[in-house]
């Protein structure tokens, strides 16, 4: 089964300009990719194409994470097409902003979106969590656009802390964004890291809580009751901000606008697990589970 075509081509060097969130310079990845800045409808089509390569690469070892991956990828497609300054043909790019993904085990969705921006080719997804690979089941390093290899969940914060500060020593201005997932936030870490942002005041700090409600075979609440997490966040005083998660125009409103505010802040992305795909929608099961045979063609019929 081949992989959705990248119907764009790509600059080797692209950064958000000063209109976008962070200010900086230069030509931004939505002007490599459409007329910058890229449209809502643009950013819309764009996360489609990244609904079939999830559905499609977790299809073919009938392993992998779907669900997480299709509820936070509208999320990824505004950061990496629209708002990150980052260089897809050097990955290493000091100056770059970091996007760190918590939740290593939603990868489909990271590798899906560094595909589609050049970071290594779209022929590439058909390896994923093959022997070998650089695309494993959990984000790694050594993957080209990855920032912190993953596995044991709740250490992402505690790492964008410390980018986030390394990113001020050095006197740099670069911006860190950190996906966790909303299971992730019964971990004592993640309000450790909370706790230390404020007192370091790192305002190029931005956390996205993909706010699905699921964490792996039963709802939040089940497992261990969160809210009110708007809350407990500005308890450690954070900013604040709430988003529909799958509502591109408000995902890019809100990401315009979060810099501007003083000291960290969080973003409460309200998400549909396995969004985009009947059966997958708000299904456990589908935490960790690959669609196949008839439920993989109506899949790939729902997201055509």
């Amino acid at each position: 089964m081949e992989l959705a075509t990248n119907a764009v081509d790509i600059e080797s060097s692209v950064h958000a300009p000063s209109s976008a969130i962070g200010g900086g310079g230069g030509s931004n990845i939505a002007e490599a990719l459409y007329p910058a800045p890229a449209s809502v409808d643009q950013l819309k089509e764009i996360a489609r194409r990244q609904r079939l390569r999830i559905v499609t690469m977790t299809s073919a070892v009938n392993s992998g994470h779907p669900g997480g991956s299709l509820s936070s990828i509208d999320l990824l497609t505004a950061l990496y097409v629209r708002f990150l300054r980052h260089r897809p043909h050097e990955p290493g790019w000091p100056d770059r902003d970091r996007f760190i993904l918590s939740k290593g085990h939603c990868c489909p969705a990271l590798y899906a979106i560094l595909a589609e921006t050049g970071y290594f080719p779209e022929e590439e997804l058909s390896t994923f969590r093959r022997i070998d690979s650089r695309l494993q089941g959990h984000a790694h390093i050594k993957t080209p656009g990855v920032e912190m290899s993953s596995g044991s969940l709740g250490q992402g914060l505690s790492f964008g802390v410390g980018t986030a500060l390394a990113a001020r020593l050095s006197g740099g201005d670069q911006r860190v964004f950190v996906l966790l997932g909303d299971g992730e936030c019964d971990e004592g870490q993640v309000w450790e890291a909370a706790m230390a942002a404020t007192h370091y005041g790192l305002r190029n700090l931005y956390v996205i809580i993909d706010r699905n409600g699921i964490q792996n075979d039963r709802t939040t609440s089940e497992v261990m009751e969160i809210e009110p997490l708007d809350e407990k966040w500005r308890a450690f005083r954070w900013n604040v901000e709430h988003v529909d998660g799958h509502d591109m125009g408000e995902i890019v409103s809100v990401m315009e606008r979060v810099t501007s505010l003083p000291g960290p802040t969080a973003i409460i992305a309200k998400t549909v697990k396995g969004k985009g795909v009947s059966f997958m929608e708000n299904n456990p099961a589908y935490h960790g589970k690959a669609a196949t045979g008839a439920d993989l063609e109506l899949a790939l019929k729902e997201l055509a």
